[in-house]
């Protein structure tokens, strides 16, 4: 997937100016050692946290709103949210899950089938872009725009589990544990919403 601008975006968190620079055995902390280190009042653990998920959450609120400037944004409300919500985070699922339930919450609220995302959800991946013809090239640009209009139409709970399976390659057991429903709920709104793009775009399309 596109990576323009990723690199570029930094979380802002206001800190004293006395705090300490961030420390390199950070790196070497587990998840669950580093929320314990920030709620100890270590800013540094939050850093890493930041560094060791912040790619993941960029592609998934990317996922949801097809253009980098959004994305970042979205990536540093989820980073901003998580760190005011860390003393509420039990550790009943995994760090990685519980950031994952923030983004796609964020990204929902934020998203609206009346405005769509203004890039290509697919753009570029896997295609050999030297052997493409003009045309080719064509087609593929319109059948992009067509799947993310159709994606943005879907209710909110088939556009989660769509974008999570289907661009993320997530389990529906994973899907279930990060928007808080049944293994059976998740299938029921994958093949829905592949059911519903089908009669919005046409089988050739998805």
């Amino acid at each position: 997937m596109p990576r323009t601008g990723e690199r570029d975006w930094k979380l802002t968190v206001v800190r004293q100016s006395g705090d300490p620079p961030v420390e390199p055995s950070m790196a070497e902390l587990g998840d669950a050692e580093l929320v314990s280190a920030c709620l100890d009042g270590r800013s540094a653990a939050f850093d890493q946290i930041v560094e060791r998920h912040r790619r993941t959450v960029y592609q998934l609120c990317y996922r949801f709103v097809g253009n980098h400037e959004d994305a970042s944004d979205l990536s540093q409300e989820v980073f901003l949210r998580a760190y005011r919500g860390l003393p509420k985070f039990r550790g009943q699922s995994t760090l990685g899950t519980w950031l994952h339930r923030i983004s796609v919450n964020v990204c929902l609220n934020r998203m609206s089938a009346k405005t769509p995302p203004s890039e290509p959800i697919e753009e570029h991946r896997h295609v050999d872009l030297k052997t493409e013809s003009p045309a080719e090239r064509l087609l593929r640009s319109e059948r992009a725009v067509r799947v993310r209009k159709a994606v943005a139409r879907l209710p909110r709970k088939q556009r989660a589990a769509l974008i999570l399976r289907v661009y993320h390659d997530l389990s529906h057991q994973e899907i279930a544990d990060i928007v808080g429903t049944s293994v059976g709920a998740v299938k029921a709104n994958v093949f829905h919403a592949l059911q519903n793009l089908r009669k919005l775009i046409g089988d050739d399309a998805v």
